[in-house]
């Protein structure tokens, strides 16, 4: 993975964390979110740890360009407030959720795996005010856009994406549906590409600017 901070000590700790694991490697270092496309590039991580609040690139601007690249890392963004407008801004760039800079080493380690196993950094908490932020701006065009394109989706895919906008996880998804954690991964695929989207946390805001969250 890359690790993205402006500051050294936070940059040194975080390797000490997740060099402790023998399945989890950091390939490469930016001090700054105009340094970061170089590295993916130079690297290719399969995550982005990404600090959000830079002095001269930003990480919202440095998620957006990293996930236009052809193959894009996971990008988990990295802040000291809990969902904020710098928070969504990254996700609506492309993050796949946010840690908080104070979670702890065992919280760290379990959201980079989640990430490369298809799940979002998000709790259904994060997930629920993440939503409430993104569908302000909605108006009624967006919305009836959302209800057309989760048309599309076969039975078992609508199913899927409404549990991941509830903020499940693969394998809650698997036992509360009663599937494989293949197979939901498999209906996701398949939902996230009839939707044009990007990632699950994407999925998640078509679901609920389509009204399916709602009782």
């Amino acid at each position: 993975m890359l690790l993205v901070d402006d500051d050294p000590l936070v940059r040194s700790g975080l390797r000490l964390i997740l060099t402790s694991e023998p399945d989890l490697e950091v390939v490469a270092e930016a001090a700054d979110g105009d340094e970061v496309v170089g590295a993916v590039l130079g690297h290719g991580p399969d995550v982005v740890l990404m600090d959000l609040r830079m002095r001269r690139t930003d990480g919202i601007t440095a998620t957006a360009a990293v996930r236009a690249l052809a193959r894009a890392p996971h990008v988990i963004a990295l802040t000291t407030w809990d969902v904020d407008e710098a928070v969504i801004g990254c996700i609506r760039a492309g993050a796949s959720g946010f840690l908080l800079k104070s979670a702890s080493p065992e919280e760290i380690k379990a959201a980079v795996r989640a990430v490369v196993a298809g799940d979002a950094v998000l709790s259904p908490r994060s997930t629920r005010q993440v939503l409430e932020h993104l569908g302000r701006d909605d108006g009624e065009r967006e919305r009836r856009e959302a209800r057309e394109v989760m048309g599309a989706l076969t039975d078992r895919e609508r199913e899927v994406s409404i549990a991941v906008g509830r903020g499940l996880t693969n394998d809650e998804v698997a036992r509360q549906l009663y599937l494989s954690p293949a197979t939901v991964k498999t209906h996701l695929s398949g939902a996230q590409t009839k939707l044009g989207v990007r990632n699950r946390v994407d999925v998640a805001v078509l679901v609920e600017r389509a009204g399916l969250l709602r009782p």
